[in-house]
């Protein structure tokens, strides 16, 4: 009979990647104390990665070498195992819409569920509270807005929506429109001055 380290590789090889692996979901395979062991020992191995307290991930392999899961996709993963919204930071937004050339050095997203550090082999991904308002229309590009404003803060609001509402599609100023009513008055008066229906 295998043993357990084998087997809950067995069954981590046979989900997709970035598949989140929790010791609850493996009790099939054996009782609690056994699993947690198997697990650190895996992780201590290199054969699974710990991404989080009680969160481990099957690294990749590819020709090129092992590489940590997608972080992409391991965060839409995770932000459905939590059921918490994540998304890039307001830096990381800004820069995708062509507001800043400045890329973050640090990857950093903002969740509804707690601050924490995730960890993927070399890179540490920093998952920090924000306040709803900076998660309306997540993976949306007027969400992307709103965080981009967030991040150029109040003084540079009025700037920030003249460079990014004409490449706005009229669906994406609606959902703009919509998430005012979200939006601190800082940024919601400036939005709603310059929408056609604000």
């Amino acid at each position: 009979m295998s043993s357990l380290p084998q087997r809950i590789m067995e069954y981590a090889e046979s989900l997709p990647e970035a598949t989140p692996l929790c010791p609850g979901a493996l009790l099939h395979l054996g009782n609690r104390a056994a699993i947690d062991q198997a697990l650190s020992r895996l992780a201590r191995s290199g054969k699974l990665m710990r991404i989080c307290k009680g969160v481990y991930m099957r690294p990749v392999e590819t020709r090129f070498g092992v590489r940590g899961p997608r972080i992409g996709k391991a965060l839409a993963a995770l932000s459905a195992l939590w059921g918490e919204t994540i998304v890039p930071c307001g830096g990381s937004a800004a820069n995708r819409l062509g507001l800043t050339a400045q890329n973050p050095v640090r990857m950093v997203y903002l969740t509804s569920g707690p601050s924490r550090r995730l960890h993927f082999g070399a890179h540490t991904v920093e998952l920090r509270h924000a306040p709803r308002w900076q998660l309306a229309a997540p993976h949306r590009r007027a969400g992307n807005v709103i965080r981009a404003l967030a991040w150029l803060g109040p003084e540079e609001v009025e700037n920030g929506l003249e460079a990014v509402l004409p490449t706005l599609s009229a669906e994406e100023l609606n959902e703009l429109s919509t998430a005012r009513a979200l939006m601190p008055n800082w940024m919601a008066e400036p939005v709603s001055a310059r929408l056609p229906h604000g």
